[in-house]
């Protein structure tokens, strides 16, 4: 159609019905342009009428007073069918119209909040607890706080409801309290004792590898395959090993197993052979013997061995204690390795929680403090060992006694849970620690120390109040750092 600039194949041209001249002059050219009603059939083939439809002759404009691109009037409401689509016109705005401006809800503007209901004081009184626990509604929770700022003695009411709600509602950490696990042992053992009970020196190992196994179940691929950097002192010199989480628990399998043999149990080396029967190095072979990286199949081995541990020192009854169980290059009684054991699991399930990112708690007070006594009663041990090396303060600092006679000690101070105070001899394993003896003294926040011992906290950063003998107080933080391996 000419007035709606339609080109092309599908363009309607207007024409006469009676001889089809062009319509370029006189009044059939006129009226067969316009669409008039006059001479002519003002239809095209497709039967529609041309250009926009206007009838009858007259001003040439339309109703809007807009010409068609032709030089005439018009306005075309429907574009060609296949045309393009017609571009709107500019409107006018709203405020320049004269026209009343639409209501806000037309416009999608939220309503003002409705007023708050009106109750009495009996009611809002009654609503006060409520409102503490943020239990009401939204209309009768304005209604009550409006009121507070009125009523004095609704107001005392009310603050003395929200402090109780609050030591109802103290915020706490997701995480288990990791003394839960014993209370409630200890309850359920009060009302009912079992008939083989754990020796109290494996509650400690049983506590911790309970506490890691929980750690590990919800454990992914990704987590897994962590690296972790095992830490530890050999001759005063930071040592570590690269491995994964997979890798840790193949190293607790394997040094549990030293354990497990000394009390007739399968070795979970299997007939794999290593170079020293030390947990070093029954380590590196059991990761040399594995055909692939640890994975979480290795979980179900440890888990089961360390229940079967459990198991069997109960069965022995408290008497086996002192049985010793050989690490390699020493040997410590039953009761001392089973507090060993689950010293270390403690130090490397925080190694993995460091990987993964997961905070994980100290043992509880009880276990930390039977695992300090163990580090501090080995110190003097320690100390020995040092000094034959050459490691130790000079010769002429000694003061050699007679072996269960007291001589120069160190006060061993541990603050926080699980700690206490030792005595430790200075100069000689055999001697005995005495206060009139004492000639430094040292202390220590217990995880701080366990952390030293395990060759976590370097001796010279140990955050250590230190009074006297300078060497003795350094020949004991460099012993309890050289306890530590891997």
């Amino acid at each position: 159609m000419r007035g709606c600039g339609v080109n092309g194949p599908e363009r309607f041209e207007a024409h006469d019905g009676d001889d089809g001249s062009d319509g370029a002059d006189g009044e059939n050219g006129r009226e067969g342009e316009h669409g008039s009603e006059g001479k002519g059939n003002t239809r095209d083939e497709g039967g529609l009428r041309d250009g926009y439809g206007l009838q009858g002759e007259g001003d040439p404009r339309d109703e809007d007073g807009l010409r068609d691109e032709g030089g005439e009037t018009g306005r075309c409401d429907t574009p060609a069918p296949g045309g393009p689509p017609r571009i709107p016109m500019p409107r006018a705005s709203v405020e320049d119209s004269g026209l009343p401006l639409p209501a806000p809800a037309d416009l999608g503007v939220r309503p003002p909040p409705p007023a708050p209901p009106v109750l009495e004081h009996p009611v809002l009184k009654a609503l006060l607890g409520a409102w503490a626990l943020a239990a009401c509604s939204a209309e009768e929770a304005t209604a009550v706080e409006e009121h507070l700022g009125d009523c004095g003695s609704c107001a005392d009411e009310a603050r003395r409801l929200r402090e109780a709600v609050g030591l109802l509602q103290r915020p706490e950490s997701l995480d288990l309290d990791p003394g839960l696990r014993t209370r409630v042992l200890d309850t359920c053992l009060e009302r009912r004792p079992p008939r083989i009970p754990v020796p109290d020196w494996a509650a400690a190992y049983d506590a911790e590898t309970a506490r890691l196994d929980a750690l590990l179940q919800d454990f992914g691929d990704a987590e897994w395959h962590a690296p972790v950097r095992l830490r530890w002192f050999r001759a005063d010199a930071a040592t570590s090993r690269r491995t994964t989480v997979a890798g840790v628990i193949a190293h607790l399998l394997s040094v549990d197993g030293l354990v497990a043999v000394a009390l007739g149990l399968d070795d979970p080396l299997g007939d794999v052979p290593s170079r020293k029967p030390t947990p070093a190095a029954r380590t590196e072979a059991l990761w040399r013997a594995s055909h692939f990286p640890p994975t979480r199949f290795v979980r179900a081995p440890w888990r089961e061995q360390s229940h079967s541990l459990v198991r069997t020192v109960s069965f022995t009854g408290g008497g086996a204690g002192r049985m010793p169980v050989p690490y390699g290059d020493f040997e410590l009684p039953l009761h001392d390795a089973m507090l060993d054991r689950a010293f270390e699991c403690w130090v490397h399930a925080e190694d993995i929680a460091e990987a993964v990112d997961y905070p994980y708690d100290p043992p509880s007070p009880r276990h930390l403090h039977r695992m300090i006594d163990l580090a501090a009663r080995m110190l003097p041990t320690a100390l020995a060992h040092r000094r034959r090396a050459g490691l130790a303060s000079p010769a002429h600092h000694r003061h050699l006694v007679a072996a269960g006679e007291p001589g120069r000690s160190l006060r061993l101070e541990i603050e926080g849970s699980g700690g206490g105070e030792w005595l430790i001899p200075l100069d000689s394993p055999a001697a005995k620690g005495s206060a009139e003896h004492e000639v430094a003294h040292v202390a220590l926040d217990g995880v701080e120390f366990c952390r030293l011992a395990a060759g976590h906290v370097p001796p010279q950063e140990a955050a250590a109040g230190q009074v006297g003998d300078r060497d003795a107080i350094r020949d004991v933080l460099f012993a309890a750092a050289s306890l530590s391996r891997m």
